[in-house]
């Protein structure tokens, strides 16, 4: 009896447990934080349009995290629960969010308000090296995010829609590099539109 109830709690435990940010995004796990700052880029001219500090837990999942505009206004908060992940915004409620591990390296994340009324779900496909593989929107657009690597490194996400036609591509070039392999640089194209972005990242390690 004593061996099913573990057994029990072990499979609730690895239903609630998502993947490792650090591992999915590519990244070294020796990292404490990480600040990116997102540019767009117009007649050759970098404008700043958010700015995101992420904290993470010695296991490599996200702690905390907060992204403000250019102007410094809050956009979006999170906090890592027991549970789940909460979801703050200066002007609509927050969202509380349910990561749950599926069969086929897949995870479903939903998110509801206090009520319970469902906002979005996603559900994240993995390689199996545990880096993602694509995702799919379940609930609103019902877009899937297909991604492609070269030696490892990200360099395309291709987006269909649920008919599987071409919404856009955006290409993905790591500039620069650090010394653990984590990128410093990363610019972005959209095919569908030329817009271009730039992501300066900043590690803080362990």
């Amino acid at each position: 009896m004593k061996k099913l109830l573990f057994c029990l709690l072990l499979c609730i435990l690895q239903s609630c447990v998502s993947k490792q940010y650090l591992k999915k995004h590519g990244f070294s796990d020796d990292i404490k934080s990480i600040r990116e700052e997102v540019y767009i880029v117009e007649n050759n001219q970098k404008k700043l349009l958010q700015t995101k500090t992420i904290h993470f837990t010695k296991n490599g999942r996200v702690k905390t995290s907060k992204t403000i505009d250019s102007l410094g206004n809050l956009i979006e908060k999170t906090e890592k629960r027991l549970w789940f992940e909460k979801h703050s915004y200066p002007n609509k409620l927050p969202y509380y969010c349910k990561t749950r591990w599926k069969p086929k390296q897949r995870e479903r994340i939903s998110c509801y308000t206090q009520k319970q009324y469902k906002q979005n779900e996603i559900i994240v496909h993995y390689t199996q090296d545990d880096i993602i593989d694509k995702i799919v929107d379940n609930f609103s657009t019902f877009y899937t995010h297909q991604y492609q690597y070269t030696n490892g490194d990200l360099n395309k996400i291709v987006i269909t829609d649920k008919d599987n036609n071409p919404v856009d591509t955006i290409n993905i070039e790591c500039i620069t590099k650090d010394s653990r392999g984590n990128c410093l640089k990363q610019k972005k194209k959209s095919t569908s539109s030329d817009t271009i972005w730039v992501t300066s990242f900043t590690f803080t390690y362990k």
